[in-house]
Order: C-alpha cells, then structure tokens, then sequence
C-alpha cells in the first residue's frame, strides 16, 4: 500500500477499516484514565517511510515553522495543504467519529455545552464557518538535539478536544531519545507527566486542551500539554493528525 498509487477512495476504506479494527473499549478506558492511549501498528513500515519521505517535496505543505525562531523548541515542522495525502485524509476522516464519542462524553462531564457532530465533514464546515479554514495535519523533523516545548494546538475558537501523532521513524535505528511527553495539571496539585513509549506506525491519541478527572464531588477540568523530549541521536519523523482547521 503506497499513499499514491491507491485511489481516494479505496484509501479511506482502508483508514476506516484499520481504525475499526482497533480495541476502541480499551482505547476509551485509558483515554478517560489518562488523557491519552496507544494505537499499536495503525501505519505499516513502508507507509511510514512513504509519509517520511514528502518533507523536502514543498508541493504537498502550505508553511513551514522553524521550531527555534518562535520559541517553540528546537525542529521543525510542516504543514500540509488541502488536498492531504490520502492515506492521511482517510485516518482523520476515520477516526473522527470515534473520538467524537469521547469527546462529547468529556464535555458532559465538564458541563461544557458544545458537542460534535458525528462526521468529519459536518465538523470542518463549522471550522470554516468560523474562519478557520487552513489544514492542520502536519509532518515534523527533528534532528540531534531537538525538542518540542510543551503547548498545546489550538488554532482558532473552535478546537476538538483529542488528536492524534504517529510516530515514523524506529526508536533505537532511526534516534535516540525523542519521547512523547503529556503533562497535566490538576487544580492545586503539582503537574503530572506522561512519557508514552512509541514504536514507528504506533499513533498515541491524547487530549488537546482539557479533559474531565473523577473526584470526590463529581467531575473536574484538569489542563493539558504536550511535547517531545531532546533527541539525544538520529532523525525523527512524526505525522500529527489534528481535527479541526486554522484561521
């Protein structure tokens, strides 16, 4: 499988049916538990390189961001323009009911009033609606001694809840170091990390912003952010699959 050589079409079929063949039971539990989960193997060896190897080919992005000019670490990263590669449309258009779910229950929770519609497209309309009509899937590249600050990926006044990375690259061929980090901070506690071990075509879902915790009197809203430690070695590729658009 190649992102170029299979139809649209065909490739979101093969999206939706890799996604609904994960344990989406388990995959809730721990996103409720810890604000992020592992989807072992979701790309295979060759799509990850396949995905890798766009970077240098400017055709298929609308910018590129140097990490270390706006504070935001040391890499870089690019931003895919509209149309995305197939493959990469596919999984956002799969995956996006799934997490829809997870999110509306979180908003519940929270007692937020907004909920999302239960397609992808329905939800970019209400993107574009609001201004926010820039693509937001992005490849990033980090080399020996980069890192990504933590932050989180807003873009505009209407940002969904949960995404998506994919790790490329092998840990232990490719790079040293480089591990993905989520910390939260609960009110009037000390900040919690988490350091999620990836291997390449592993995709770690994690909350955006907030999420609900369960404590003593119901539920409470605790902050999110995210980032990727010094790579001590190497190259490192990620694909990062964000739901909704940019102003």
């Amino acid at each position: 499988m190649t992102i170029h050589s299979i139809s649209s079409h065909r490739e979101i079929r093969s999206a939706q049916a890799r996604v609904a063949d994960q344990d989406w039971r388990t995959l809730t539990g721990e996103l409720n538990a810890h604000g992020c989960a592992v989807m072992p193997a979701l790309l295979a060896p060759d799509e990850c390189a396949e995905i890798a190897a766009l970077y240098p080919r400017e055709e298929h992005f609308r910018s590129h961001v140097v990490m270390a000019r706006h504070g935001f670490g040391k890499g870089e990263y690019r931003y895919f323009r509209y149309p995305l590669p197939d493959l990469i449309e596919g999984l956002r258009t799969a995956l996006y009911p799934r997490l829809a779910t997870v999110a509306n229950d979180w908003n519940e929770k929270m007692g937020v009033a907004l909920r999302y519609p239960g397609d992808h497209a329905a939800f970019l309309k209400r993107c574009h609606d609001e201004g926010q009509t820039k693509p937001t899937p992005l490849l990033l590249q980090y080399g020996p001694g980069d890192f990504n600050c933590l932050h989180q990926d807003l873009y505009g006044a209407l940002a969904f809840p949960l995404q998506v990375a994919v790790l490329l690259s092998e840990p232990g061929e490719d790079f040293e170091g480089g591990e993905f980090v989520l910390t939260e901070q609960r009110p009037r506690m000390q900040s919690r990390a988490e350091v999620v071990p990836l291997r390449r075509g592993d995709a770690v879902i994690f909350a955006v912003h907030n999420r609900p915790v369960q404590g003593t009197k119901g539920h409470y809203r605790v902050n999110l952010r995210h980032g990727v430690s010094r790579l001590r070695s190497g190259q490192r590729h990620t694909v990062g699959i964000i739901f909704h658009d940019a102003k």
